[in-house]
């Protein structure tokens, strides 16, 4: 048997891996002091999360440890499963650090244990779209190792762009200096972020959110899209933004495109803020 896995880093929505029948690891996220685990929204309200972070919450994320690594594949090993993890960018985190001291304890107990990790060199959605797919073209009777390749072929092919409404949750977590923040929220500075070989990378700095979701659709129009995969917009509780980005994009290939609208999730919002909307896509 074979098992493929993703974690809630991925945002890919719970009906979505439902759906393709991917195992979640789900990481964790503070408010205030109290820990919780992403559920990719089973368990979660997007809306009350970004209102405690407008009233002052104090949010945070947290890698997983060696322990917790083992209690989920232990028992995977175990069965005798074959596991490939398709995961975030390891750039983004020192979490899987701590995958890999787990996974050096496991192979001893487990020597003949199948194990791949996939590192998608992205994040949010642009790592949810390629377990998505992945997870279809497995499903379709490929086998593991066809699966790495299909995924190493899909890679560069994931463009995401998003914008922010406000540097100081950026600032805050270190992405930019508070000069910066300060200088570009009195500028109305609206920075369109992207990632560029699994980091974070700034692709234009817009003045106002107009102009930034602007960017992004012309981002996405330029490209000759592939027909298999959606088209996915995101938002961080700017439900209308978000709608008017879907509108948009409906309006300019029709019914040629699914256009999937889903919020963000807490994990990347912690870093992102309210107010952020974003657009993930694939190329031809």
């Amino acid at each position: 048997m074979s098992v493929i896995i993703c974690d809630s880093d991925s945002e890919l929505w719970y009906e979505r891996a439902d759906e393709v029948g991917v195992q979640v690891i789900k990481m964790p996220y503070i408010v205030d002091g109290e820990e919780f685990l992403y559920n990719l929204g089973r368990d979660e309200n997007s809306k009350e999360f970004f209102d405690k972070m407008r009233n002052g919450a104090k949010v945070s994320t947290a890698a997983l440890n060696a322990e917790n690594y083992k209690e989920i594949f232990e028992p995977l090993f175990k069965a005798g499963e074959e596991v490939l993890y398709i995961a975030f960018s390891s750039k983004m985190s020192g979490t899987f650090n701590y995958l890999e001291m787990a996974m050096n304890e496991l192979k001893e107990i487990y020597p003949d244990a199948k194990y791949q990790r996939f590192d998608t060199l992205n994040i949010s959605w642009g790592t949810g779209i390629q377990v998505y797919l992945a997870a279809k073209y497995f499903n379709e009777g490929h086998s593991i190792d066809e699966t790495v390749k299909f995924l190493e072929s899909l890679r560069d092919r994931v463009g995401l762009y998003f914008a922010v409404d406000t540097l100081e949750y950026l600032k805050r977590g270190g992405r930019i200096s508070p000069v910066a923040a300060a200088f570009g929220n009195l500028l109305q500075l609206k920075p369109v972020l992207t990632v560029n070989d699994g980091s974070l990378g700034v692709s234009s700095k817009e003045k106002g959110k107009k102009k930034a979701i602007s960017y992004m659709l012309n981002k996405l129009f330029e490209v000759e899209l592939d027909p298999t995969s959606p088209v996915i917009v995101l938002n961080a509780d700017i439900a209308e933004e978000g709608k008017y980005m879907a509108d948009k994009i409906k309006e300019h290939y029709g019914d040629s495109v699914n256009v999937w609208e889903h919020d963000v999730g807490p994990i990347i919002g912690a870093h992102c803020g309210p107010g952020t909307v974003g657009i993930i896509f694939v190329k031809k």
